[in-house]
């Protein structure tokens, strides 16, 4: 069974600018990793502002859409009230938007994978008490 890989702002972030921390860990997970990558849209808007203030063009970001190795699984409208009882749950980290929108798909995508830098995925639990598979680097 091929495992979903729920893409988080840091990998993406980090896949398209060269020089970021991280840049080539990211970069080989990329390679090993089956398309598409499921994110939602609070990810895709964390990415674009963070590429665009390290001065990095935001058309890669599109092409990965466009192409269909990124692929958003996930309608906020839809979904409101599970992101917001998640976001009450974990006001103390603050957990922001995307982050609740990843750790919802975690719970509608039983055999995901979070492929994050955010250690709080570490700390976040899906369906209340349940811990989350992440790929993130052992540093």
């Amino acid at each position: 069974m091929r495992q979903t890989v729920l893409l988080g702002t840091g990998p993406l972030v980090s896949f398209l600018a060269a020089g970021l921390e991280h840049h080539e860990w990211i970069v080989e997970q990329w390679k090993r990793l089956k398309p598409p990558m499921l994110t939602c849209e609070a990810v895709l808007t964390e990415a674009a502002f963070l590429l665009k203030r390290e001065g990095v063009d935001t058309d890669p970001l599109f092409a990965l859409l466009e192409r269909g190795v990124i692929r958003v699984a996930l309608e906020i409208e839809d979904q409101a009230a599970d992101l917001s009882t998640l976001m009450r749950r974990y006001r103390d980290r603050p957990m922001s938007l995307a982050d609740a929108c990843l750790v919802r798909l975690s719970e509608l995508h039983k055999d995901a994978v979070i492929f994050t830098l955010d250690d709080d995925f570490l700390i976040y639990r899906r369906h209340g008490n349940k811990v989350i598979p992440v790929l993130m680097p052992e540093d």
